[in-house]
């Protein structure tokens, strides 16, 4: 199957007329116009091929015989009969990057099945932000691949490394940090970290990082460093005494170098905060640190995250 996609925006094409926001002022500022959806099939446009309604979206057949599922429009999420395989999907990947590892879970889309992005609109801030993103969803769901996502206290890490994971069709999310039942706020954190995340994924709750790393082989999210370096401390009683952490410390570079899983960690950049005034707080500050560069020295990937947006580091 062949599938030719002449246009990829939704509705007027993107940017929207009259539409005063910022990624639609950055196209224009540009001279950048993409034009409304249209996809031509082995020849033959997309409207002329025989099509079958399905939720969210419908599927057409090739003239030689293949089929393939296209989302109705934005926000669209189409759902294919039991059993049904495509040679090709065109989703709304833009408002809905998970239902591609919902598909892929379902066997709706192989790795043979070609993806292609449609609807695209000012839900991004660019069309080059949107083929950043379609790098991931299309890289293999094996390892080893590892990323190290740095960035500072709300400065939307989290939610990266959930972006980079989310068409993956199974996820272990590890959560490092402490159960806190008896801390309303953040127990709000928790449910609002999970209400984001897809319902298929596993979750594990452990500071055994690198047990974890030793056997997992799919995709890994870990969130993050700094909360599992604080409890490896407080284990070790290494707040007075720095030193009684550094086995645990070798032991997690040691599984990170040698994991088979493709993973994606969130740690603090320390150096974005004050210098602590206590003892304790400085020699948290410099493990932490210490560790980073050596998890990104091993690391495929490393990149630091301010204010949402992302920047590479080679």
């Amino acid at each position: 199957m062949n599938v030719e996609v002449k246009g990829i925006a939704s509705g007027q094409g993107w940017p929207a007329p009259e539409c005063r926001c910022a990624s639609c002022g950055r196209l224009r500022a540009a001279g950048v116009r993409l034009d409304p959806f249209e996809a031509v099939v082995d020849g033959v446009a997309l409207e002329d091929l025989p099509r079958t309604d399905v939720p969210g979206g419908y599927e057409v057949r090739a003239p030689g015989g293949g089929r393939a599922l296209v989302a109705s429009g934005p926000g669209g999420r189409p759902e294919p009969p039991t059993g049904a395989e495509y040679e090709a999907v065109l989703l709304d990947l833009a408002g809905s990057p998970e239902h591609l590892g919902l598909l892929r879970r379902t066997g709706a889309v192989t790795p043979g099945t070609e993806v292609l992005a449609v609807h695209a609109d000012h839900r991004l801030p660019s069309p080059s932000e949107l083929e950043r993103r379609m790098a991931f969803w299309r890289r293999p769901q094996e390892g080893p691949f590892r990323t190290l996502l740095l960035g500072g206290s709300r400065s939307g890490k989290s939610a990266e490394a959930e972006l980079r994971l989310a068409a993956c069709p199974d996820v272990l999310y590890v959560a490092t940090g402490p159960v806190r039942d008896d801390d309303p706020e953040w127990t709000a954190r928790v449910a609002a970290h999970r209400r984001r995340r897809p319902d298929w994924w596993g979750t594990a709750e452990t500071t055994d990082l690198a047990g974890v790393l030793g056997y997992a082989t799919g995709p890994v999210l870990v969130d993050g460093i700094g909360t599992w370096l604080a409890a490896a401390m407080d284990e070790t009683g290494a707040w007075d005494d720095p030193s009684r952490v550094r086995p645990r410390l070798d032991a997690l570079v040691e599984a990170w170098r040698g994991t088979r899983a493709r993973v994606v960690a969130v740690s603090e950049e320390v150096g974005l905060s004050l210098v602590p005034a206590t003892a304790s707080g400085r020699a948290f500050g410099d493990a932490l640190g210490r560790l980073n560069q050596r998890l990104a020295a091993e690391s495929e990937e490393a990149a630091l995250v301010v204010a949402g947006r992302v920047v590479d580091l080679p």
